[in-house]
């Protein structure tokens, strides 16, 4: 945000109108898990609703009180009710007589690895990875870290802690040593699971080198915090082994007892810590809890996508090193009895199909990605999945950041075109954040009609709105913050080990209303469907106008010859802000020509307006993106304003950051 800027200065500018709606298909409709009845009786009374969806799960003593509202913002959710979160994940589904259904389909990345864990050889996994826990010495209250490859030994590392009641925190393989020992230092794990390695484009990439590493820079600050680092064989190559503090799986893990009776834990014992960026630049350990986050997870699992568990197939893109891993692929899908595919490696490796395949082999028809990933899809053209049998998808989904109306229309015609009978398929479009736990906000396929680009409104259940710098609810076709306004289940319960950076982070801007903000700014449009623009630090001041990066991006992708955009705000003398923005151009557009920069200038100036009109256009090969897909904007915007570019070491390809400077160096403003 420009410094003294607030909503009540100006508003965030409504620019773009999508005009475009798709109703569900009726095959989907006539037997849709939710109706708007749903809404409706959530909206009567909220707190009714989510007791109800509370008795999804399994309860070893029932909660009598569902909201302790006495202490805001440290809210408590079914606090003196008590559950185990691995039992309701894999126990209770055994007991029910489907010990025989297939949990996970697993696949690797090498073409011939591939395996299949039923429930029952996931109880057995669990019970014996718990096993192996307590004989380590890690017990209740406890902490794991995980740094692991999309392999199942990665889901059955956190179902064990869950099962004892240690608290575990997953830390994404793609993050540096560096990154690893902050988190492991900062929860206090004494017990760190990793593999030898995981399969990435085809190579073998290691990961227990970085654990060795982390373990030296931890214990300079806590001189043996950990005590022992389990170690999953996956690519046999040759790592450093200490046997006074490394153990193999194979040995451990393998040779314990399958037999391991769950401990019921009260609903606020803490689950898991998740780490997320912070301002300060010491990451945010957010802290979720046991009964309220798994419920809303269940539920939401269940309403988004439609699920039918006895005949989907469900996939997940996502690595479990993120939130969206722990929700939408650990905790709601197995909740829900659901059987999913693993995929351990990337979209196009060892070929640009490959996705495609999985979906067409497996029949799946429950399908979650990114943004990112279809907007790369889009870049290659319609060719590859066509190739494809795709008719098997019923849902399909975004998450992790707003998607473009052009990828969404994409994802929905080329991707989901020939569902449901040929209906075509419903896309979710979510909003949530780490913080959040699960979603707050996403059409759900059988009441509602999608808008490309539209989260458009609430779950059922859950309040949120957006207003202005007063804290006032915008009107209709106007833009603010975007805010939750009453407590919902599966929310943060603080930041580990900081109780006042929770209150000022997420509560302070409107601590008189009480609404939780997490930076992201929001409009309504003309029938008052809610649009997330991103993040508020991700608005320009131009001219006295305060536009949103987000709809930008979303003009120039809705030129025929681009892929993916990304727009920041660079300081200029004459506007204030103004607009620089990098593209990538479809396979199918070559190099765009001599002129491309004009044309897309000009494409902005007619979707928008001539206030939204890049300073600068840069053609690049690809976007600074972390291993999960997220644009790294702060980077672009050291290119755009001349700055030494910063941090380049969670990205999945530093060498990136060189290629676009080198451009910026030779490119002209407009």
């Amino acid at each position: 945000m420009t410094p003294g800027a607030t909503m009540s200065d100006e508003t965030l500018s409504n620019l773009l109108h999508e005009k475009r709606t798709f109703a569900p298909p009726a095959s989907l409709v006539a037997a849709a898990n939710v109706t708007q009845a749903d809404y409706d009786e959530a909206a009567r009374d909220r707190l009714a609703f989510w007791a109800k969806q509370a008795q999804r799960l399994t309860w070893a003593e029932p909660f009598t009180e569902v909201l302790d509202d006495s202490n805001p913002p440290f809210y408590r959710w079914f606090a003196d009710g008590k559950l185990n979160a691995a039992y309701n994940c894999v126990d209770r589904h055994v007991e029910a007589g489907k010990g025989d259904k297939v949990a996970l389909h697993w696949v690797g990345e090498p073409l011939e690895d591939t395996r299949d864990l039923t429930y029952a050889d996931l109880q057995r996994e669990v019970s014996k990875a718990a096993n192996a826990y307590e004989s380590l010495g890690v017990g209740a209250g406890d902490c794991v870290a995980i740094y692991m490859p999309m392999i199942p030994e990665a889901i059955v590392a956190m179902l064990a802690a869950a099962r004892i009641g240690a608290i575990h925190t997953v830390v994404f393989g793609g993050f540096s040593a560096e990154a690893l020992a902050a988190r492991v230092e900062d929860c206090g794990a004494k017990l760190i699971v990793t593999s030898d390695g995981g399969y990435r484009r085809g190579a073998a990439s290691a990961l227990k080198p970085a654990v060795d590493e982390a373990i030296q820079k931890v214990e300079a600050v806590s001189p043996g915090q950990v005590e022992n680092v389990l170690v999953v064989r996956r690519t046999g190559q040759e790592v450093a082994f200490d046997p006074s503090i490394d153990t193999w799986w194979h040995e451990t893990v393998d040779s314990a007892s399958d037999q391991h009776t769950p401990e019921a834990f009260e609903a606020e014992h803490p689950l898991y810590v998740m780490y997320t960026s912070g301002t300060t630049g010491k990451p945010k350990g957010i802290k979720h809890t046991t009964g309220g986050y798994l419920t809303q997870a269940a539920y939401t699992h269940w309403a988004q996508f439609d699920l039918k568990p006895e005949t989907d197939v469900y996939w997940c893109t996502a690595d479990i090193g993120w939130v969206t891993g722990h929700s939408y692929i650990v905790y709601g899908p197995l909740a829900n009895g659901a059987t999913q595919v693993l995929y351990e490696g990337t979209p196009d490796a060892p070929e640009r199909g490959r996705w495609w395949k999985i979906i067409q082999d497996y029949k799946v028809s429950l399908f979650y990605t990114a943004p990112t990933a279809i907007r790369s899809f889009m870049k290659q053209g319609d060719t590859v999945p066509a190739s494809y049998d795709l008719s098997s998808l019923r849902v399909i989904g975004s998450v992790g950041e707003p998607i473009n109306p052009e990828a969404y229309v994409w994802y929905r015609t080329v991707i989901g075109g020939s569902g449901n009978g040929g209906e075509g398929t419903p896309i979710i479009d979510t909003w949530w954040q780490t913080e959040t736990g699960a979603t707050m906000m996403t059409p759900l396929p059988g009441v509602t009609a999608g808008k490309p680009g539209s989260a458009m409104l609430a779950v059922p259940g859950i309040e949120v709105d957006v207003v202005n710098d007063e804290g006032v609810p915008v009107g209709d076709g106007q833009g603010g913050y975007l805010v939750v306004t009453s407590p919902w289940p599966s929310m943060l319960r603080t930041i580990w080990g900081d109780d006042e950076r929770y209150v000022d982070t997420y509560w302070s801007r409107f601590k008189e209303q009480g609404y939780y903000f997490a930076g992201d700014g929001a409009k309504k449009d003309e029938d008052g469907d809610i649009w997330v623009l991103g993040r508020v630090d991700d608005v320009m001041n131009v001219s006295g106008h305060r536009l949103s990066t987000t709809e930008i991006e979303s003009a120039l992708v809705s030129h025929p010859m681009v892929a993916e955009a990304a727009v920041v705000g660079a300081t200029d003398p004459d506007t204030g802000q103004a607009p620089v923005a990098y593209v990538i151009l479809r396979e199918s557009a070559g190099d765009g020509g001599a002129d491309i920069a004009k044309v897309l200038s000009d494409h902005v100036r007619s979707e928008i307006g001539p206030i939204a009109k890049p300073r600068q256009i840069m053609i690049v090969p690809e976007l600074p993106k972390t291993r999960s897909g997220k644009i790294m904007r702060r980077l672009l915007r050291d290119v755009a304003e001349k700055r030494v570019v910063g941090d380049t070491t969670t990205l999945a390809d530093a060498g990136i950051m060189d290629l676009i400077a080198a451009g910026a160096a030779t490119s002209t403003e407009d």
